[in-house]
Protein backbone atom coordinates (compact mmCIF):
# COMPACT_ATOMS: atom_id res chain seq x y z
CA UNK A 1 0.00 0.00 0.00
CA UNK A 2 1.26 3.71 -1.04
CA UNK A 3 0.67 6.40 0.31
CA UNK A 4 0.68 9.29 -1.92
CA UNK A 5 -0.55 13.45 -2.09
CA UNK A 6 -3.67 13.44 -5.14
CA UNK A 7 -3.95 17.12 -6.47
CA UNK A 8 -0.74 18.40 -3.85
CA UNK A 9 -2.94 18.69 -0.59
CA UNK A 10 -5.32 15.20 -0.14
CA UNK A 11 -3.09 12.08 1.18
CA UNK A 12 -4.50 9.08 0.39
CA UNK A 13 -3.22 5.37 0.66
CA UNK A 14 -3.85 3.19 -2.37
CA UNK A 15 -2.93 -0.25 -3.56
CA UNK A 16 -3.30 -1.45 -7.33
CA UNK A 17 -4.13 -5.13 -7.77
CA UNK A 18 -3.54 -7.29 -10.19
CA UNK A 19 -6.90 -8.77 -11.21
CA UNK A 20 -5.65 -12.10 -10.75
CA UNK A 21 -4.00 -11.48 -7.03
CA UNK A 22 -6.92 -10.27 -5.44
CA UNK A 23 -9.74 -12.33 -4.27
CA UNK A 24 -13.01 -10.73 -6.30
CA UNK A 25 -11.91 -9.17 -9.57
CA UNK A 26 -14.51 -7.10 -9.80
CA UNK A 27 -15.93 -3.63 -8.04
CA UNK A 28 -19.38 -5.21 -6.71
CA UNK A 29 -17.35 -8.34 -5.21
CA UNK A 30 -14.53 -6.13 -3.27
CA UNK A 31 -17.66 -4.17 -2.54
CA UNK A 32 -19.00 -7.16 -1.09
CA UNK A 33 -16.72 -8.84 0.75
CA UNK A 34 -15.35 -4.82 2.37
CA UNK A 35 -19.19 -4.76 3.62
CA UNK A 36 -19.03 -8.29 5.02
CA UNK A 37 -15.53 -6.96 7.27
CA UNK A 38 -17.37 -3.79 7.64
CA UNK A 39 -21.03 -5.45 9.18
CA UNK A 40 -18.51 -7.70 11.61
CA UNK A 41 -16.20 -4.81 13.15
CA UNK A 42 -17.63 -3.50 16.24
CA UNK A 43 -17.07 0.23 15.86
CA UNK A 44 -17.83 0.36 12.05
CA UNK A 45 -21.34 1.45 10.85
CA UNK A 46 -22.39 0.84 7.17
CA UNK A 47 -23.78 3.65 5.57
CA UNK A 48 -24.10 3.41 1.48
CA UNK A 49 -22.53 2.63 -1.58
CA UNK A 50 -22.46 5.19 -4.13
CA UNK A 51 -21.53 4.53 -7.97
CA UNK A 52 -19.74 7.12 -8.93
CA UNK A 53 -19.01 5.93 -12.47
CA UNK A 54 -22.95 5.55 -13.12
CA UNK A 55 -23.52 9.04 -11.72
CA UNK A 56 -20.32 10.94 -13.79
CA UNK A 57 -22.07 8.49 -16.85
CA UNK A 58 -25.38 10.30 -16.39
CA UNK A 59 -23.82 13.50 -16.12
CA UNK A 60 -22.03 12.76 -19.64
CA UNK A 61 -18.50 13.67 -17.36
CA UNK A 62 -15.43 12.58 -18.58
CA UNK A 63 -13.94 8.78 -17.55
CA UNK A 64 -10.98 8.08 -18.22
CA UNK A 65 -10.84 5.16 -21.16
CA UNK A 66 -9.03 2.37 -19.19
CA UNK A 67 -11.71 2.79 -16.21
CA UNK A 68 -14.31 -0.01 -16.81
CA UNK A 69 -16.48 0.72 -12.72
CA UNK A 70 -15.79 3.03 -10.06
CA UNK A 71 -17.78 2.75 -6.49
CA UNK A 72 -17.31 3.53 -2.85
CA UNK A 73 -18.31 2.09 0.35
CA UNK A 74 -19.53 4.40 3.08
CA UNK A 75 -19.06 3.83 6.47
CA UNK A 76 -18.19 5.63 10.03
CA UNK A 77 -16.16 4.85 13.28
CA UNK A 78 -17.64 7.15 15.04
CA UNK A 79 -17.99 6.47 18.49
CA UNK A 80 -17.08 9.77 20.00
CA UNK A 81 -18.19 13.63 19.22
CA UNK A 82 -14.80 15.29 21.42
CA UNK A 83 -15.27 18.37 18.95
CA UNK A 84 -17.74 20.24 16.32
CA UNK A 85 -14.51 19.97 13.64
CA UNK A 86 -14.99 16.08 13.98
CA UNK A 87 -18.05 16.31 11.92
CA UNK A 88 -16.22 17.43 8.99
CA UNK A 89 -14.20 14.45 8.90
CA UNK A 90 -16.52 11.84 8.80
CA UNK A 91 -17.55 9.62 7.47
CA UNK A 92 -15.34 7.45 5.76
CA UNK A 93 -15.03 6.14 2.62
CA UNK A 94 -12.87 3.38 0.68
CA UNK A 95 -13.13 3.83 -3.31
CA UNK A 96 -12.88 0.86 -5.54
CA UNK A 97 -11.89 1.38 -9.07
CA UNK A 98 -12.21 -1.74 -12.18
CA UNK A 99 -9.43 -0.91 -14.80
CA UNK A 100 -8.70 -3.75 -17.40
CA UNK A 101 -5.98 -5.83 -15.69
CA UNK A 102 -6.56 -3.81 -12.60
CA UNK A 103 -8.34 -3.37 -9.73
CA UNK A 104 -7.38 -0.09 -7.85
CA UNK A 105 -8.66 0.31 -3.91
CA UNK A 106 -7.94 3.99 -2.00
CA UNK A 107 -8.63 6.08 0.62
CA UNK A 108 -8.47 9.52 2.35
CA UNK A 109 -6.22 9.49 5.32
CA UNK A 110 -8.16 10.24 8.28
CA UNK A 111 -7.41 12.03 11.29
CA UNK A 112 -7.24 8.63 13.35
CA UNK A 113 -4.19 6.77 12.84
CA UNK A 114 -6.21 3.64 14.46
CA UNK A 115 -8.90 4.13 11.24
CA UNK A 116 -5.89 3.94 8.88
CA UNK A 117 -4.55 0.90 10.34
CA UNK A 118 -8.01 -1.17 10.32
CA UNK A 119 -8.85 0.55 6.40
CA UNK A 120 -5.61 -0.76 5.29
CA UNK A 121 -5.69 -4.10 7.04
CA UNK A 122 -9.20 -4.58 5.39
CA UNK A 123 -8.05 -3.84 1.80
CA UNK A 124 -4.42 -5.51 2.35
CA UNK A 125 -6.35 -9.01 3.11
CA UNK A 126 -8.13 -8.38 -0.43
CA UNK A 127 -4.91 -10.09 -1.73
CA UNK A 128 -5.06 -13.88 -2.18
Amino acid sequence: MKQKIFKDKYHIFEIVFKKDEIVANTVDGILAILKEKIDAHDVITYIATFDQYAQTKKLNGPIREDIKDAKNIIFCFGKEIPAPEVIAVRPRSIGIAELEHSIVVNFLEAPNEQANVVMENMIKSLKK
